[in-house]
């Protein structure tokens, strides 16, 4: 599985995706959007090593997620919406999961070219912290 950070703005859950990447064995992580990279004090203070131990690439979105296409990889936003379907029903497949901006989430630009979104089911609350969910979403899918 690949994960996508697109437009994370917070450093300290840069270094958290990061740290869940590691522990999930994740492919690879890109960077995307204004997402900063490692070496930034701030990453390594959460990642704890890990921005040294997941293989990450800096690119731009557009042509990431057209390239992953074309080499058999379905892309799916880590989204919630009325057309989400359920984490779950990702198992399986050669994926590619964008994670988004922590307050505006998958901008639409970037919905348009994906393959669907899913989302983690819950109960009251409808949103969780970016870092959060892509660490659930790494353990429901690797």
């Amino acid at each position: 599985m690949i994960v996508i950070a697109h437009d994370i703005r917070s450093l300290h859950n840069i270094g958290s995706i990061f740290r869940n990447a590691a522990a999930f064995g994740i492919e690879k992580l890109y960077l995307t959007g204004f997402t900063e990279t490692p070496p930034r004090k701030e990453i390594a203070k959460v990642a704890l090593g890990a921005q040294d131990l997941v293989a990450w690439e800096k690119v731009g979105i557009k042509d990431l997620i057209s390239n992953l296409k074309d080499n058999g990889y379905e892309v799916w936003g880590l989204e919630t919406g009325e057309d989400a379907v359920s984490i779950e029903e990702l198992k399986d497949k050669k994926l590619a999961l964008v994670l988004g901006n922590e307050v505006e989430g998958i901008d639409k630009e970037t919905i348009k070219l994906l393959d669907g979104i899913a989302e983690i089911p819950m109960k009251k609350k409808k949103s969780l912290n970016v870092s959060v969910a892509s660490g659930i979403a790494m353990f429901v899918l690797s």
